[in-house]
Protein backbone atom coordinates (compact mmCIF):
# COMPACT_ATOMS: atom_id res chain seq x y z
CA UNK A 1 0.00 0.00 0.00
CA UNK A 2 2.73 2.40 0.96
CA UNK A 3 4.49 1.93 -2.42
CA UNK A 4 1.39 2.48 -4.55
CA UNK A 5 2.29 4.81 -7.40
CA UNK A 6 -1.11 6.42 -7.53
CA UNK A 7 -1.33 9.88 -6.01
CA UNK A 8 -1.17 9.52 -2.25
CA UNK A 9 -3.74 12.20 -1.62
CA UNK A 10 -6.26 10.48 -3.90
CA UNK A 11 -5.83 7.14 -2.15
CA UNK A 12 -5.99 8.82 1.27
CA UNK A 13 -9.15 10.72 0.33
CA UNK A 14 -10.84 7.58 -1.00
CA UNK A 15 -9.99 5.68 2.19
CA UNK A 16 -11.26 8.60 4.29
CA UNK A 17 -14.54 8.61 2.36
CA UNK A 18 -14.92 4.89 3.06
CA UNK A 19 -14.24 5.52 6.76
CA UNK A 20 -16.85 8.28 6.87
CA UNK A 21 -19.42 6.04 5.19
CA UNK A 22 -18.71 3.22 7.65
CA UNK A 23 -19.65 5.39 10.66
CA UNK A 24 -23.26 5.64 11.88
CA UNK A 25 -25.91 5.65 10.58
CA UNK A 26 -24.43 2.71 8.65
CA UNK A 27 -22.20 1.52 11.50
CA UNK A 28 -20.28 -1.20 9.65
CA UNK A 29 -16.82 -1.53 11.23
CA UNK A 30 -15.73 -4.12 8.66
CA UNK A 31 -15.78 -1.26 6.11
CA UNK A 32 -13.71 0.86 8.48
CA UNK A 33 -10.90 -1.66 8.92
CA UNK A 34 -9.63 -1.58 5.30
CA UNK A 35 -9.85 2.23 5.37
CA UNK A 36 -7.65 2.21 8.48
CA UNK A 37 -5.26 -0.25 6.85
CA UNK A 38 -4.79 2.18 3.96
CA UNK A 39 -4.19 5.01 6.44
CA UNK A 40 -1.51 3.01 8.26
CA UNK A 41 0.18 2.17 4.97
CA UNK A 42 0.24 5.78 3.79
CA UNK A 43 1.57 7.30 7.01
CA UNK A 44 4.14 4.57 7.62
CA UNK A 45 5.51 4.55 4.06
CA UNK A 46 7.59 7.65 4.83
CA UNK A 47 9.24 5.94 7.80
CA UNK A 48 12.35 4.01 6.67
CA UNK A 49 13.05 0.77 8.48
CA UNK A 50 16.54 -0.28 9.41
CA UNK A 51 18.16 3.03 8.41
CA UNK A 52 19.29 6.16 10.16
CA UNK A 53 17.52 8.41 7.68
CA UNK A 54 15.11 10.96 9.05
CA UNK A 55 11.51 9.92 8.29
CA UNK A 56 9.58 12.01 5.79
CA UNK A 57 6.90 13.57 7.97
CA UNK A 58 5.38 15.78 5.27
CA UNK A 59 3.89 12.99 3.11
CA UNK A 60 2.56 11.23 6.20
CA UNK A 61 0.91 14.41 7.45
CA UNK A 62 -0.62 15.16 4.05
CA UNK A 63 -1.99 11.63 3.76
CA UNK A 64 -3.43 11.76 7.26
CA UNK A 65 -4.90 15.19 6.62
CA UNK A 66 -6.68 14.10 3.44
CA UNK A 67 -7.99 10.98 5.18
CA UNK A 68 -9.32 12.89 8.18
CA UNK A 69 -10.82 15.69 6.08
CA UNK A 70 -12.77 13.27 3.90
CA UNK A 71 -13.97 11.15 6.83
CA UNK A 72 -15.28 14.13 8.82
CA UNK A 73 -16.94 15.82 5.84
CA UNK A 74 -18.88 12.65 5.06
CA UNK A 75 -19.84 11.76 8.64
CA UNK A 76 -20.80 15.34 9.57
CA UNK A 77 -22.62 16.36 6.38
CA UNK A 78 -25.80 16.89 8.39
CA UNK A 79 -24.35 20.31 9.32
CA UNK A 80 -25.48 21.57 5.92
CA UNK A 81 -29.11 21.13 7.04
CA UNK A 82 -28.67 24.14 9.34
CA UNK A 83 -29.44 26.28 6.28
CA UNK A 84 -31.45 28.53 6.29
CA UNK A 85 -30.32 30.29 9.47
CA UNK A 86 -32.85 33.11 9.36
CA UNK A 87 -34.56 31.65 12.44
CA UNK A 88 -31.54 32.68 14.55
CA UNK A 89 -31.19 36.09 12.93
CA UNK A 90 -28.61 35.37 10.21
CA UNK A 91 -29.37 37.28 6.98
CA UNK A 92 -30.46 35.03 4.11
CA UNK A 93 -27.50 35.66 1.75
CA UNK A 94 -25.05 34.72 4.53
CA UNK A 95 -26.83 31.58 5.67
CA UNK A 96 -25.54 29.02 3.18
CA UNK A 97 -21.94 30.32 3.17
CA UNK A 98 -21.86 30.17 6.98
CA UNK A 99 -23.17 26.59 7.01
CA UNK A 100 -20.67 25.50 4.36
CA UNK A 101 -17.81 27.23 6.17
CA UNK A 102 -18.80 25.57 9.45
CA UNK A 103 -18.88 22.17 7.74
CA UNK A 104 -15.50 22.77 6.09
CA UNK A 105 -14.01 24.04 9.36
CA UNK A 106 -14.99 20.81 11.11
CA UNK A 107 -13.48 18.82 8.26
CA UNK A 108 -10.24 20.80 8.35
CA UNK A 109 -10.02 20.39 12.12
CA UNK A 110 -10.42 16.63 11.75
CA UNK A 111 -7.84 16.62 8.97
CA UNK A 112 -5.36 18.55 11.10
CA UNK A 113 -5.73 16.09 13.97
CA UNK A 114 -5.19 13.02 11.78
CA UNK A 115 -2.28 14.80 10.06
CA UNK A 116 -0.58 15.30 13.43
CA UNK A 117 -1.23 11.66 14.31
CA UNK A 118 0.20 10.54 10.96
CA UNK A 119 3.36 12.58 11.47
CA UNK A 120 3.80 11.01 14.91
CA UNK A 121 3.42 7.50 13.48
CA UNK A 122 5.96 8.25 10.73
CA UNK A 123 8.38 9.72 13.26
CA UNK A 124 8.16 6.68 15.54
CA UNK A 125 8.20 4.03 12.78
CA UNK A 126 4.70 2.59 12.63
CA UNK A 127 6.01 -0.84 11.64
CA UNK A 128 6.79 -1.52 15.30
CA UNK A 129 4.06 -3.11 17.42
CA UNK A 130 4.99 -0.75 20.26
CA UNK A 131 4.34 2.24 17.98
CA UNK A 132 1.03 0.78 16.83
CA UNK A 133 -0.10 0.29 20.43
CA UNK A 134 0.98 3.79 21.42
CA UNK A 135 -0.58 5.46 18.37
CA UNK A 136 -3.86 3.57 18.72
CA UNK A 137 -4.12 4.41 22.42
CA UNK A 138 -3.37 8.08 21.78
CA UNK A 139 -6.07 8.21 19.09
CA UNK A 140 -8.59 6.73 21.53
CA UNK A 141 -7.64 9.21 24.25
CA UNK A 142 -7.90 12.07 21.76
CA UNK A 143 -11.44 11.04 20.83
CA UNK A 144 -12.43 11.01 24.50
CA UNK A 145 -10.94 14.50 24.94
CA UNK A 146 -12.76 15.83 21.87
CA UNK A 147 -16.07 14.47 23.18
CA UNK A 148 -15.76 16.84 26.14
CA UNK A 149 -15.28 19.93 23.97
CA UNK A 150 -17.81 22.42 22.58
CA UNK A 151 -18.26 20.69 19.20
CA UNK A 152 -20.01 17.45 18.31
CA UNK A 153 -17.55 14.78 17.12
CA UNK A 154 -18.42 11.31 15.89
CA UNK A 155 -15.27 9.21 15.99
CA UNK A 156 -14.13 5.65 15.45
CA UNK A 157 -15.40 4.73 18.91
CA UNK A 158 -19.00 4.96 17.67
CA UNK A 159 -18.45 3.02 14.44
CA UNK A 160 -19.45 -0.41 15.77
CA UNK A 161 -23.15 0.45 16.03
CA UNK A 162 -25.64 -0.44 14.80
CA UNK A 163 -23.89 -3.12 12.75
CA UNK A 164 -21.69 -4.93 15.31
CA UNK A 165 -23.10 -4.93 18.83
CA UNK A 166 -20.70 -7.68 19.91
CA UNK A 167 -17.69 -5.50 19.16
CA UNK A 168 -19.41 -2.53 20.82
CA UNK A 169 -19.53 -4.57 24.02
CA UNK A 170 -15.87 -3.68 24.58
CA UNK A 171 -17.13 -0.21 25.54
CA UNK A 172 -18.21 -1.51 28.95
CA UNK A 173 -14.55 -2.34 29.57
CA UNK A 174 -12.87 0.85 28.35
CA UNK A 175 -15.40 3.16 26.71
CA UNK A 176 -15.42 4.55 23.20
CA UNK A 177 -11.69 5.25 23.41
CA UNK A 178 -10.91 1.55 23.80
CA UNK A 179 -13.21 0.74 20.87
CA UNK A 180 -11.36 3.22 18.67
CA UNK A 181 -8.02 1.79 19.81
CA UNK A 182 -9.08 -1.80 19.05
CA UNK A 183 -10.22 -0.93 15.54
CA UNK A 184 -7.00 0.92 14.77
CA UNK A 185 -5.06 -2.17 15.83
CA UNK A 186 -7.24 -4.35 13.59
CA UNK A 187 -6.50 -1.98 10.71
CA UNK A 188 -2.78 -2.13 11.52
CA UNK A 189 -2.92 -5.93 11.49
CA UNK A 190 -4.63 -5.93 8.09
CA UNK A 191 -1.98 -3.59 6.70
CA UNK A 192 0.83 -5.77 8.06
CA UNK A 193 -0.82 -8.86 6.57
CA UNK A 194 -1.10 -7.32 3.09
CA UNK A 195 2.39 -5.81 3.03
CA UNK A 196 4.35 -8.53 4.85
CA UNK A 197 7.30 -9.77 2.79
CA UNK A 198 7.72 -12.80 4.98
CA UNK A 199 5.22 -14.89 6.94
CA UNK A 200 2.05 -13.06 5.87
CA UNK A 201 0.04 -16.01 7.19
CA UNK A 202 1.32 -15.30 10.70
CA UNK A 203 0.13 -11.70 10.51
CA UNK A 204 -3.21 -12.76 9.07
CA UNK A 205 -3.81 -15.34 11.79
CA UNK A 206 -2.79 -12.89 14.50
CA UNK A 207 -5.23 -10.29 13.18
CA UNK A 208 -8.02 -12.87 12.89
CA UNK A 209 -7.42 -13.95 16.49
CA UNK A 210 -7.58 -10.29 17.59
CA UNK A 211 -10.90 -9.78 15.79
CA UNK A 212 -12.36 -13.01 17.19
CA UNK A 213 -11.19 -12.30 20.74
CA UNK A 214 -12.60 -8.77 20.65
CA UNK A 215 -15.99 -10.07 19.54
CA UNK A 216 -16.12 -12.93 22.04
CA UNK A 217 -15.15 -10.62 24.90
CA UNK A 218 -17.67 -8.01 23.77
CA UNK A 219 -20.46 -10.61 23.54
CA UNK A 220 -19.70 -11.79 27.07
CA UNK A 221 -19.70 -8.24 28.41
CA UNK A 222 -23.10 -7.29 26.92
CA UNK A 223 -24.71 -10.60 27.94
CA UNK A 224 -24.38 -9.93 31.68
CA UNK A 225 -26.34 -6.65 32.02
CA UNK A 226 -29.15 -7.91 29.78
CA UNK A 227 -29.99 -10.68 32.23
CA UNK A 228 -29.79 -8.49 35.33
CA UNK A 229 -32.96 -7.09 36.84
CA UNK A 230 -33.83 -4.14 39.03
CA UNK A 231 -36.78 -1.97 40.10
CA UNK A 232 -39.03 -1.21 37.12
CA UNK A 233 -40.12 2.30 36.18
CA UNK A 234 -42.61 3.38 33.51
CA UNK A 235 -42.40 6.86 32.02
CA UNK A 236 -44.81 8.65 29.71
CA UNK A 237 -42.81 10.42 26.98
CA UNK A 238 -44.24 13.38 25.06
CA UNK A 239 -42.82 13.94 21.57
CA UNK A 240 -44.20 17.36 20.45
CA UNK A 241 -42.69 17.31 16.91
CA UNK A 242 -42.79 21.11 16.64
CA UNK A 243 -40.33 22.49 14.06
CA UNK A 244 -37.56 24.49 15.72
CA UNK A 245 -37.86 27.24 13.13
CA UNK A 246 -41.47 27.81 14.29
CA UNK A 247 -41.34 26.91 17.98
CA UNK A 248 -41.22 30.54 19.16
CA UNK A 249 -44.41 31.47 17.31
CA UNK A 250 -47.32 32.15 19.65
CA UNK A 251 -49.51 29.55 17.96
CA UNK A 252 -46.85 26.86 18.34
CA UNK A 253 -46.32 27.74 22.00
CA UNK A 254 -50.06 27.37 22.63
CA UNK A 255 -50.04 24.05 20.79
CA UNK A 256 -47.19 22.80 22.96
CA UNK A 257 -48.99 23.75 26.17
CA UNK A 258 -52.13 21.96 24.95
CA UNK A 259 -50.06 18.86 24.20
CA UNK A 260 -48.53 19.05 27.67
CA UNK A 261 -51.91 19.45 29.37
CA UNK A 262 -53.28 16.41 27.52
CA UNK A 263 -50.18 14.41 28.46
CA UNK A 264 -50.60 15.41 32.13
CA UNK A 265 -54.19 14.16 32.10
CA UNK A 266 -53.04 10.96 30.44
CA UNK A 267 -50.39 10.56 33.14
CA UNK A 268 -53.05 11.05 35.82
CA UNK A 269 -55.18 8.32 34.29
CA UNK A 270 -52.19 5.96 34.16
CA UNK A 271 -50.95 6.65 37.69
CA UNK A 272 -53.59 4.52 39.41
CA UNK A 273 -51.17 1.64 39.85
CA UNK A 274 -52.64 -0.56 37.11
CA UNK A 275 -50.33 -2.41 34.76
CA UNK A 276 -47.00 -4.12 35.43
CA UNK A 277 -45.69 -1.07 37.31
CA UNK A 278 -47.14 2.32 38.28
CA UNK A 279 -46.37 5.29 36.06
CA UNK A 280 -43.38 7.10 37.50
CA UNK A 281 -43.61 10.38 35.62
CA UNK A 282 -43.73 12.41 32.42
CA UNK A 283 -40.76 13.29 30.19
CA UNK A 284 -40.54 16.30 27.85
CA UNK A 285 -37.66 17.10 25.46
CA UNK A 286 -34.98 19.78 25.52
CA UNK A 287 -36.31 23.35 25.44
CA UNK A 288 -39.96 22.32 25.74
CA UNK A 289 -40.84 25.01 28.31
CA UNK A 290 -40.11 28.72 27.96
CA UNK A 291 -38.30 30.74 30.62
CA UNK A 292 -40.23 30.71 33.92
CA UNK A 293 -43.06 28.77 32.23
CA UNK A 294 -45.15 26.83 34.79
CA UNK A 295 -46.91 23.61 33.93
CA UNK A 296 -50.40 24.18 32.51
CA UNK A 297 -51.84 21.97 35.27
CA UNK A 298 -50.66 20.70 38.64
CA UNK A 299 -48.33 17.76 38.08
CA UNK A 300 -50.14 14.49 38.96
CA UNK A 301 -46.79 12.68 38.77
CA UNK A 302 -43.15 13.76 38.58
CA UNK A 303 -42.33 15.76 35.44
CA UNK A 304 -38.83 16.05 33.93
CA UNK A 305 -38.85 18.66 31.18
CA UNK A 306 -36.37 20.60 29.14
CA UNK A 307 -36.65 24.34 29.72
CA UNK A 308 -34.81 27.49 30.74
CA UNK A 309 -34.01 29.27 33.97
CA UNK A 310 -32.41 32.55 34.99
CA UNK A 311 -29.34 32.57 37.24
CA UNK A 312 -28.56 36.20 38.03
CA UNK A 313 -27.99 37.78 34.63
CA UNK A 314 -27.28 34.43 32.97
CA UNK A 315 -29.72 32.27 31.03
CA UNK A 316 -29.37 28.50 31.35
CA UNK A 317 -30.79 25.65 29.29
CA UNK A 318 -31.84 23.05 31.84
CA UNK A 319 -33.68 19.88 32.60
CA UNK A 320 -36.31 20.94 35.13
CA UNK A 321 -37.85 18.66 37.75
CA UNK A 322 -41.45 19.24 38.84
CA UNK A 323 -42.49 17.30 41.94
CA UNK A 324 -45.98 15.76 42.10
CA UNK A 325 -48.53 18.37 43.09
CA UNK A 326 -46.41 21.31 41.83
CA UNK A 327 -46.57 23.61 38.79
CA UNK A 328 -43.13 25.19 39.23
CA UNK A 329 -39.78 23.46 39.10
CA UNK A 330 -38.11 22.56 42.38
CA UNK A 331 -34.99 20.92 40.96
CA UNK A 332 -32.86 21.09 37.85
CA UNK A 333 -29.60 20.33 36.11
CA UNK A 334 -28.11 22.85 33.68
CA UNK A 335 -26.71 22.09 30.26
CA UNK A 336 -22.91 22.11 30.40
CA UNK A 337 -22.01 21.84 26.70
CA UNK A 338 -23.82 24.63 24.88
CA UNK A 339 -23.94 24.91 21.08
CA UNK A 340 -21.63 27.62 19.66
CA UNK A 341 -23.64 30.31 17.82
CA UNK A 342 -26.92 28.39 18.25
CA UNK A 343 -26.94 28.89 22.04
CA UNK A 344 -23.67 30.44 23.11
CA UNK A 345 -22.02 33.44 21.43
CA UNK A 346 -18.20 33.34 21.74
CA UNK A 347 -16.70 36.59 23.05
CA UNK A 348 -20.19 37.99 23.49
CA UNK A 349 -18.82 40.72 25.72
CA UNK A 350 -16.69 42.08 22.88
CA UNK A 351 -19.21 42.04 20.06
CA UNK A 352 -22.89 41.57 19.55
CA UNK A 353 -24.98 40.39 16.64
CA UNK A 354 -28.59 40.95 17.47
CA UNK A 355 -30.57 37.74 17.20
CA UNK A 356 -27.54 35.54 16.61
CA UNK A 357 -28.63 33.01 19.21
CA UNK A 358 -32.06 31.47 18.90
CA UNK A 359 -32.54 31.53 22.66
CA UNK A 360 -30.74 34.71 23.64
CA UNK A 361 -27.27 33.59 24.72
CA UNK A 362 -27.08 30.49 26.92
CA UNK A 363 -24.35 30.13 29.53
CA UNK A 364 -22.99 26.69 30.50
CA UNK A 365 -23.80 25.09 33.83
CA UNK A 366 -21.82 22.75 36.08
CA UNK A 367 -20.01 19.78 34.55
CA UNK A 368 -21.68 17.11 36.71
CA UNK A 369 -24.45 15.18 34.93
CA UNK A 370 -26.03 13.78 38.11
CA UNK A 371 -29.58 14.87 38.94
CA UNK A 372 -30.73 13.96 42.45
CA UNK A 373 -34.37 12.97 42.82
CA UNK A 374 -36.40 11.06 45.44
CA UNK A 375 -36.92 8.09 43.11
CA UNK A 376 -33.18 7.62 42.61
CA UNK A 377 -30.47 9.71 40.93
CA UNK A 378 -30.36 9.89 37.14
CA UNK A 379 -27.53 10.82 34.75
CA UNK A 380 -28.71 13.50 32.31
CA UNK A 381 -27.36 14.31 28.85
CA UNK A 382 -28.91 17.36 27.18
CA UNK A 383 -28.58 17.25 23.37
CA UNK A 384 -25.06 16.34 22.22
CA UNK A 385 -23.78 15.95 25.77
CA UNK A 386 -24.64 12.35 24.88
CA UNK A 387 -21.32 12.19 23.02
CA UNK A 388 -19.44 12.53 26.34
CA UNK A 389 -19.39 9.01 27.73
CA UNK A 390 -16.91 9.87 30.46
CA UNK A 391 -19.32 12.34 32.10
CA UNK A 392 -22.17 9.81 32.15
CA UNK A 393 -19.87 7.10 33.50
CA UNK A 394 -18.82 9.48 36.28
CA UNK A 395 -22.48 10.15 37.11
CA UNK A 396 -23.13 6.39 37.20
CA UNK A 397 -20.19 5.97 39.56
CA UNK A 398 -21.73 8.67 41.76
CA UNK A 399 -25.02 6.78 42.01
CA UNK A 400 -27.08 7.34 38.85
CA UNK A 401 -29.39 4.38 38.27
CA UNK A 402 -30.39 5.14 34.66
CA UNK A 403 -29.61 7.59 31.86
CA UNK A 404 -31.87 10.29 30.42
CA UNK A 405 -31.14 11.95 27.08
CA UNK A 406 -33.15 15.11 26.42
CA UNK A 407 -32.76 16.56 22.94
CA UNK A 408 -34.13 18.64 20.08
CA UNK A 409 -32.49 17.50 16.82
CA UNK A 410 -34.69 19.54 14.49
CA UNK A 411 -33.95 20.88 11.83
CA UNK A 412 -31.25 18.29 11.23
CA UNK A 413 -31.96 15.32 8.92
CA UNK A 414 -32.80 11.77 9.94
CA UNK A 415 -29.11 10.92 9.62
CA UNK A 416 -28.30 12.80 12.84
CA UNK A 417 -31.11 11.00 14.67
CA UNK A 418 -29.56 7.68 13.64
CA UNK A 419 -26.15 8.81 14.87
CA UNK A 420 -27.81 9.88 18.12
CA UNK A 421 -29.33 6.41 18.49
CA UNK A 422 -25.92 4.81 17.97
CA UNK A 423 -24.46 7.03 20.70
CA UNK A 424 -27.39 6.25 23.02
CA UNK A 425 -26.77 2.52 22.58
CA UNK A 426 -23.05 3.00 23.18
CA UNK A 427 -23.63 5.01 26.38
CA UNK A 428 -25.99 2.30 27.70
CA UNK A 429 -23.33 -0.37 27.09
CA UNK A 430 -20.54 1.72 28.65
CA UNK A 431 -22.42 2.42 31.86
CA UNK A 432 -24.50 -0.76 32.16
CA UNK A 433 -27.59 1.43 32.51
CA UNK A 434 -30.99 1.67 30.84
CA UNK A 435 -31.35 4.83 28.77
CA UNK A 436 -34.47 6.75 27.81
CA UNK A 437 -34.32 9.45 25.16
CA UNK A 438 -36.96 12.19 24.99
CA UNK A 439 -36.61 14.29 21.84
CA UNK A 440 -38.75 16.89 20.07
CA UNK A 441 -38.91 15.12 16.70
CA UNK A 442 -37.11 11.94 17.73
CA UNK A 443 -35.48 9.73 18.60
CA UNK A 444 -37.67 9.00 21.62
CA UNK A 445 -36.77 5.50 22.75
CA UNK A 446 -35.66 3.09 25.46
CA UNK A 447 -32.33 1.22 25.31
CA UNK A 448 -31.34 -1.62 27.63
CA UNK A 449 -27.83 -2.04 29.15
CA UNK A 450 -26.81 -4.47 26.41
CA UNK A 451 -27.37 -1.80 23.76
CA UNK A 452 -30.67 -3.10 22.37
CA UNK A 453 -33.40 -0.62 21.45
CA UNK A 454 -36.41 -1.98 23.36
CA UNK A 455 -39.02 0.54 22.21
CA UNK A 456 -39.09 3.60 19.96
CA UNK A 457 -41.65 6.20 18.89
CA UNK A 458 -42.04 6.96 15.16
CA UNK A 459 -39.73 9.90 14.33
CA UNK A 460 -41.24 13.20 13.27
CA UNK A 461 -44.73 12.45 14.61
CA UNK A 462 -46.38 14.11 17.59
CA UNK A 463 -47.61 11.74 20.26
CA UNK A 464 -46.97 10.00 23.55
CA UNK A 465 -45.67 6.59 24.51
CA UNK A 466 -44.97 4.66 27.70
CA UNK A 467 -41.33 3.59 27.93
CA UNK A 468 -40.16 1.13 30.58
CA UNK A 469 -36.75 0.85 32.23
CA UNK A 470 -35.08 -0.92 35.13
CA UNK A 471 -32.95 0.87 37.68
CA UNK A 472 -29.45 -0.57 38.05
CA UNK A 473 -26.68 0.12 40.55
CA UNK A 474 -23.99 -2.34 39.39
CA UNK A 475 -20.95 -0.66 37.85
CA UNK A 476 -19.12 -1.62 34.67
CA UNK A 477 -15.35 -1.60 34.39
CA UNK A 478 -15.62 1.67 32.49
CA UNK A 479 -17.72 3.20 35.27
CA UNK A 480 -15.02 2.26 37.75
CA UNK A 481 -11.81 2.94 35.86
CA UNK A 482 -12.70 5.33 33.04
CA UNK A 483 -9.76 5.89 30.69
CA UNK A 484 -7.13 4.43 33.05
CA UNK A 485 -6.77 1.16 31.06
CA UNK A 486 -6.15 3.16 27.89
CA UNK A 487 -3.70 5.42 29.68
CA UNK A 488 -1.95 2.33 31.01
CA UNK A 489 -1.70 0.90 27.50
CA UNK A 490 -0.24 4.15 26.18
CA UNK A 491 2.27 4.32 29.02
CA UNK A 492 3.30 0.68 28.64
CA UNK A 493 3.76 1.09 24.89
CA UNK A 494 5.87 4.20 25.42
CA UNK A 495 8.09 2.35 27.90
CA UNK A 496 8.39 -0.57 25.50
CA UNK A 497 9.49 1.76 22.73
CA UNK A 498 12.17 3.29 24.92
CA UNK A 499 13.48 -0.05 26.24
CA UNK A 500 16.98 -1.00 25.02
CA UNK A 501 15.79 -4.50 24.07
CA UNK A 502 12.86 -3.25 21.95
CA UNK A 503 12.24 -5.13 18.73
CA UNK A 504 10.32 -4.65 15.56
Amino acid sequence: MGNDRRPRWLLATAAGLLAGISLPPLGWPWLLWPALAVLWGLVVSGSPAGTAARPALGPAAWAGGCWGLAAVLISHRWLLWLHPLDWIGVPGPLSLPICVLLWLACGLAGGALVAAWGALVARCDGRRLSTALLAAALWGLAEVSLSRGPLFWLGLGASALPGDRALAGLASLGGAGLLACAQLLIGWGLWRTVTATGRPLRWGLTTAVLVLAAHLLGMALVAGPAAASGPTERWLVLQPAIPTRRKFEAAQQRLLLRQLAVAQRQALALSDGSGPAPLRGLLLPEGALALAQPLPEVAPVEVLSGGFRQVGLELRSSLLRFAPGERTAGGWIDKHRVVPLGEWVPFAGLWRWSGLSAVGGIEPGAASRLLARPGGPVAVAICYELSDGAALAAASRQGARWLLASANLDPYPRMLQQQFIALARLRAIETGRWLISSANTGPSLAVDPSGRVRDQMPPGRAGTAILTLRQRSALTAYDLWGEWPLLGLAGSAALWRSAPWRSR
